[in-house]
């Protein structure tokens, strides 16, 4: 039988259609791939947390792995705009003692490391410090203004009450299920080493801030890394910390130059240029190995 040539037509558009399905039902039938979720990572503490590293000292080589992951780590640095990760212009006041025109902290080496392990991730460090302050007084979750008074900071910022509202306002401008709080950085214990009744509650008083931190951000399990400071019933209390509860982990500070645990400092006990590469780079390291599970 002749086919006609509307038949025909009708013929060719049926294999074409036929055609067209199998091609694309690979794809219609597959999932979409689930939305990367950024990582947030909260720091806090005092002076060595904030920094007084050199900025000036960044060799080419440094300069050249942040350019290369800046654009994929970004950072809100005591209620700065969230920006690309950069050195940060240091306070009159520090500007003047130190010399400096930019200044970093343990975040810039932390975030240069987590992305280059983590190339296709967004990062997101949020961080609030303030030197020269106690876990006793101005840190502690549960302020009271005789512990307060105690460390001579009856005056002084509730820094535990504003870096949960710093981190509740950094992340309001995203979506609750566009991130994810990874962890926590807590460098602090110096000033509470200098004071006998802060030094005796300091373990206490630390177990408290990491209960009310997991409590308030909504984590139970939050791991919780802290640099080894300070002396005394201050490192004793870290240490009891990181023992009993768990996902703490302690990061151990030796004052041997040859010890694979020495940071090297300046004379006034802040951690200079090589000293605070190698504190941003060990605690990504300590995260990556220990903590997280992305591959």
């Amino acid at each position: 039988m002749k086919l006609k040539p509307h038949m025909v037509r009708g013929i060719i558009l049926s294999c074409l259609l036929l055609f067209i399905i199998y091609s694309v039902w690979p794809y219609m039938s597959q999932k979409p791939e689930p939305r990367k979720k950024i990582k947030v990572f909260i720091l806090a503490g005092q002076s060595n947390m904030e920094g007084r590293a050199d900025a000036k000292k960044l060799i080419p080589q440094d300069l050249e792995r942040l350019s290369k992951v800046k654009e994929n780590v970004q950072i809100a640095f005591n209620h700065e705009p969230v920006c690309p990760l950069k050195p940060v212009k240091p306070s009159v006041e520090i500007a003047e003692i130190y010399k400096r025109e930019l200044i970093f902290g343990p975040e810039l080496f932390f975030g240069i490391t987590l992305s280059e392990a983590w190339p296709d991730e967004k990062i997101l460090l949020i961080k609030l410090s303030e030197g020269a302050t106690s876990l006793h007084g101005c840190w502690h979750p549960e302020w009271s203004e005789d512990k307060a008074a105690a460390m001579g900071e009856e005056e002084g910022t509730k820094l535990y009450r504003a870096l949960i509202d710093y981190v509740d306002q950094t992340l309001s401008e995203y979506e609750k299920d566009e991130y994810e709080i990874c962890a926590m950085l807590w460098v602090q214990g110096e000033t509470d080493a200098g004071n006998k009744i802060a030094s005796a509650a300091y373990g206490l008083n630390l177990q408290q801030l990491i209960s009310h931190i997991r409590q308030d951000l909504e984590n139970d399990t939050l791991p919780f890394l802290l640099f080894q400071v300070g002396e005394g019933k201050v490192v004793e209390g870290m240490m009891k910390t990181a023992q009993f509860l768990p996902n703490v982990t302690l990061i151990p500070q030796s004052l041997e130059p040859t010890s694979v645990n020495f940071y090297p400092k300046m004379e006034n006990g802040h951690y200079n240029y090589e000293g605070m590469k190698k504190l941003g780079q060990r605690f990504a390291e300590v995260y990556l190995n220990s903590i997280s599970d992305a591959k």
